[in-house]
């Protein structure tokens, strides 16, 4: 059975950094899309990062644009968040998620890992 794996959360203070990764089972993770989402205590889910199979084409959320870099190795069947500057308003519950096309829905998503950054 395939799964989604996030690791990499913790408490930080504002400024610091942290990475996520988020490993894949299964032989077929780079013919997907992958992406990270959040979701903080009371507010919507956000997609913040996504990246397309090939890791040739990204997109950002302005919230973290400048601050936040997706990346992929399909040879390690992980996908990354480099995640700088860190603010307050950045904790939340990080998910990846995974879709077989950009027009397709996300079909498969890990457990999430929590970030907390303090001020």
């Amino acid at each position: 059975q395939v799964q989604l794996v996030e690791s990499g959360g913790g408490l930080v203070q504002a400024g610091g950094s942290l990475r996520l990764s988020c490993a894949a089972s299964g032989r077929t993770f780079s013919s997907y899309g992958m992406a990270w989402f959040r979701q903080a205590p009371g507010r919507e889910r956000e997609n913040v990062a996504a990246i397309i199979w090939s890791g040739g084409r990204t997109f950002y959320a302005d919230s973290v644009k400048g601050r936040f870099t997706i990346s992929r190795d399909n040879a390690k069947n992980t996908v990354y968040l480099q995640m700088n500057s860190l603010k307050p308003e950045d904790t939340a519950v990080y998910y990846c998620a995974r879709r077989p096309g950009v027009d397709k829905m996300y079909d498969l998503w890990g457990q999430g890992t929590q970030v907390t950054v303090s001020s």
